[in-house]
């Protein structure tokens, strides 16, 4: 009995309910509140276990609601009306992005509520497109696990009203114009370069530059290497475009 209790982790520190503060915040966005565990796993980083509580962090459900809010986006796009594949790729990208996901966790107020750890958020682990995004996917995976799809789907087309009924996606992406300009110019295709990467992985910011042989080249500076090759490609259009 002593050796097996020796075996056993100390759950002293490990916390099981909600912050009340962020249960009210979640019950004001629309979430319904049962079994307060996937929440609190949801609002967790993998930073907050080295602050001495043990404690499961988002990434099961962040992989779980990806998959709920793709499908739930995909769906209304296609009852939406007649478009093309293409073009319903090319929205459904946009609006399932990393990007448009930490938009919508900043406009509800997400930030104050994720846990991180002290040196995560010092170093501005709360405001980064990759941790707010996966959080807000996580909830989504939160919320599945509870109420089931139709309800998760629900939450989704509330919180993505703005973006689904607005203009995201409906402009090609920088990089596919860009790859059509300098094919239509006869030029090279453009070469992409991450030429400085800083910060901690959970708050990494990624310089990219994009150059067209003959032409010339632009940079811009991301929280993802994707998005700052986004950035640059617009930024190369606006120039030289």
């Amino acid at each position: 009995m002593v050796f097996r209790r020796a075996l056993e982790p100390d759950r002293r520190h490990i916390v099981t309910t909600l912050d009340p503060a962020a249960r009210a915040w979640l019950e004001a966005q629309g979430f319904v509140i049962g079994d307060e565990t996937p929440w609190l796993e949801a609002l967790t980083h993998g930073s907050f276990n080295g602050s001495g509580a043990e404690a499961a962090d988002y990434q099961r459900l962040e992989f779980l609601g990806d998959r709920v809010l793709g499908l739930s986006v995909a769906s209304w796009l296609f009852r939406a009306g007649d478009a093309p594949e293409g073009k319903l790729s090319q929205r459904l990208n946009a609006l399932v992005s990393g990007t448009t996901c930490a938009r919508i966790a900043r406009a509800i107020g997400l930030p104050v509520h994720i846990r991180l750890g002290k040196q995560a958020r010092d170093d501005g682990g709360a405001d980064s497109d990759k941790i707010l995004g996966d959080v807000m996917e996580a909830l989504i995976g939160a919320c599945f696990i509870q109420h089931g799809f139709d309800t998760a789907q629900a939450i989704i087309y509330r919180l993505w009203a703005h973006e689904l009924e607005g203009d995201v996606g409906k402009a090609k992406h920088p990089k596919s114009a860009l790859q059509e300009w300098a094919a239509g110019n006869r030029r090279a295709g453009p070469v992409y370069e991450v030429t400085d990467r800083s910060g901690p992985d959970h708050a990494a910011r990624f310089t990219v530059q994009v150059s067209v042989r003959n032409v010339g080249s632009a940079s811009a500076t991301a929280t993802s290497k994707g998005e700052a090759e986004r950035l640059a490609a617009k930024a190369f259009l606006e120039q030289f475009g």
